[in-house]
């Protein structure tokens, strides 16, 4: 080996199965958003898209008229996915939030899956709360604003 020779790169370490189960949720959410776009209209009424793929309507809605914290998200969601960002913030913040989360995680699996970060491994090292808290608040502010416009 030569002085002019660069030294060997360390072998990488195995990276879990957890890592690309990370990757995989990572990536697959932001195709989601994105098959939402093509694939469903959004329901006008603002809420009521879900029932669309053959799920139920909102309980809370049907019996009472009083939207669910979830009310909603799926039509914003299809609509950021038509590109519709304003009009899918306006309808429901949480799911616009979901929305955008969606494409920072995918951003962030696909990054650092090639930098050789094991992303499990990561995630371990976050506490938790610090980003589930914050995500608790903002459903229940996007519901609160959901049931003033109601």
């Amino acid at each position: 080996m030569s002085s002019e020779d660069p030294p060997p790169e360390p072998p990488r370490p195995r990276r879990s199965f957890e890592h690309y189960a990370i990757l995989v949720l990572a990536v697959g959410s932001l195709a989601g958003v994105l098959a939402l776009g093509f694939l469903v209209e959004p329901d006008p009424r603002g809420f009521g898209t879900h029932e669309k793929l053959g799920l139920a309507p909102c309980w809370l809605m049907e019996r009472f008229g009083v939207p669910c914290p979830g009310c909603g998200v799926t039509t914003s969601l299809a609509l950021a996915g038509h590109g519709h960002l304003l009009a899918s913030f306006v309808n429901q913040p949480f799911g616009f939030l979901l929305a955008v989360l969606s494409l920072v995680a995918a951003v962030w699996a696909v990054l650092g899956s090639l930098r050789g970060q094991d992303l499990w491994a990561d995630l371990s090292r976050r506490r938790f709360w610090n980003w589930a808290t914050p995500l608790a608040a903002a459903l229940i502010a996007a519901w609160a604003y959901k049931l003033s416009r109601s």
